[in-house]
């Protein structure tokens, strides 16, 4: 970090004015079973951390001090984990929870129904953070730069491989960083200029200037309900726009990770099993969660020694039956668990589903030979 940018983090640490809404209210679909009845940022990851505390940890080891957490789908879990686990970081009543079932249309529209709050504070900026993602960042350092280009908005973006681009919102830029087209989710994303394997995409984490996002939400346009579709292309289209470049982190590599599929859940596990890229809000030991094999079990689950699992996710309070093989037969897999690519997800009513059925066959041999002798084996 340079002097100027040293000088720049310095002086927003102690002049921070900054309302932080945190968005915590995605479902998570393509997590199957994990989200049937909690959202995506209430997933379990690592031990005992949820995806949420990684947002959470940055927002506190960034000074930043008053917080509304907008929930949505299933909000129960993450409104008795947040206070437990993360009020005595801030001063009475400066994280409020809101739950938004049946009210917000977007992730704008969730800002401007608490729009009353970050008025109340007076805060010159807003800082506006998806809670769904795995990283370990400093938001000072972005807020500061923010201040410093004099934009309307300055969104946090990583570099990632064009053919993972498309469900991210697709951004290029100037040499100075200005943005000057923003393409939300495109089925062709483009390329960084020069580098035509990468793109540059949003991190889904936005410093606004406070009297520019009160017009955007209220004033030129109500129906704009989606940060991505609506309200950071008309920055951009106003030239006012600004993209924040992802420090990299001790590894010399940037670490960022959308855990939206089981494979993804699964393989960022992963990368914390050896040096870990990125600090755990809370620490765990690897036994508290790592099977071997390239397998994960979340909280509760109940793994015997003899069961012999292979790039497995088992679920919370699964409990695995004695010599269970999973993994090594993809057609033997797909009768009784759920498959992502190389990711077997295995829950306790997929194996109550198993044992139900299975029973059944060994009293009758000719219903379905092949699982009998593979019970005999």
């Amino acid at each position: 970090m340079s002097a100027l940018q040293s000088h720049l983090v310095s002086k927003t640490r102690s002049d921070l004015n900054v309302a932080t809404i945190l968005l915590a209210g995605g479902k998570g679909t393509r997590l199957h079973e994990l989200t049937a009845a909690e959202s995506k940022p209430a997933v379990h990851f690592a031990g005992r951390n949820r995806i949420v505390d990684f947002a959470m940890a940055n927002i506190v080891r960034s000074g930043l001090d008053r917080l509304v957490v907008a929930t949505q789908f299933a909000p129960a879990t993450l409104h008795d984990h947040l206070p437990a686990r993360w009020d005595g970081h801030f001063a009475s009543g400066a994280m409020i929870l809101k739950d938004g079932r049946d009210t917000y249309l977007g992730t704008a529209d969730a800002v401007r129904h608490n729009w009353a709050q970050v008025e109340g504070w007076g805060s010159d900026q807003v800082l506006v953070v998806a809670a769904d993602h795995i990283y370990d960042m400093d938001y000072a350092p972005l807020i500061a730069a923010h201040k410093a280009s004099g934009a309307a908005v300055t969104v946090a973006v990583d570099v990632v491989p064009v053919t993972a681009a498309s469900g991210f919102g697709v951004m290029q830029t100037d040499t100075s960083g200005r943005i000057l087209s923003f393409l939300e989710k495109p089925a062709h994303p483009p390329a960084i200029p020069g580098d035509p394997d990468h793109a540059m995409v949003s991190m889904g984490i936005y410093v606004f200037e406070a009297d520019w996002l009160r017009d955007a939400l209220f004033g030129r346009d109500i129906a704009s309900l989606d940060f991505g579709h609506e309200v950071i292309p008309a920055a951009v289209a106003q030239g006012l726009a600004m993209s924040y470049r992802l420090p990299a982190g001790p590894s010399g590599h940037t670490y960022w990770r959308d855990v939206g599929t089981l494979e993804s859940l699964r393989l960022s596990h992963l990368d914390f099993v050896g040096q870990q890229p990125a600090r755990l809000p809370r620490a765990s030991t690897l036994s508290e969660w790592y099977l071997g094999r390239g397998s994960v079990a979340m909280p509760g689950a109940l793994v015997p020694a003899s069961a012999r699992l292979t790039r497995c996710l088992v679920a919370p309070g699964t409990k695995v039956p004695a010599g269970l093989v999973v993994g090594e037969d993809p057609d033997e897999d797909d009768l009784w668990f759920r498959r992502d690519r190389g990711t077997v997800l295995i829950t306790q009513a997929m194996l109550d589903r198993r044992e139900a059925v299975r029973v059944p066959v060994s009293l009758h041999v000719a219903t379905r030979p092949v699982l009998q002798s593979r019970d005999v084996a």
